[in-house]
């Protein structure tokens, strides 16, 4: 497999953290230990998974690991749900930060899937 930082779909998860480490960066004090800490260890779990899972020695591990980042970009969206409807960051910038996680959310898919699929030597 090829090294983590030349898969698309690490580049645009790591892109997307940056962006939420912004976002959050907004959010009021009072929630410094809250949903911005929640948010953001979300955030990271997504390329670290992908890049520890690329790693791994076998496919199980490898999936495993793009699974766990799926499930993290599933948490992720519902918290920036949350920020937005509590009045923490602005609709327009949660939407397109959704249609960002939506999008890497099929390309890890499409990745895991691919994984699974290959045989090990």
């Amino acid at each position: 497999m090829m090294p983590f930082r030349s898969l698309k779909v690490w580049q645009r998860s790591h892109a997307l953290t940056l962006e939420i480490y912004e976002l959050s960066a907004k959010f009021p004090a009072d929630e410094r230990f809250g949903l911005v800490t929640q948010l953001r260890r979300a955030a990271v779990s997504v390329p670290t998974n992908i890049a520890e899972g690329a790693k791994r020695q076998g496919k199980q591990d490898y999936a495993r690991f793009l699974n766990i980042s799926e499930s993290s970009l599933a948490e992720m969206g519902y918290l920036l749900f949350l920020g937005r409807d509590l009045g923490f960051s602005d609709p327009g910038i949660t939407e397109s930060l959704l249609t960002e996680i939506d999008e890497i959310s099929r390309m890890l898919h499409a990745l895991r899937k691919k994984v699974e699929q290959r045989s090990d030597p």
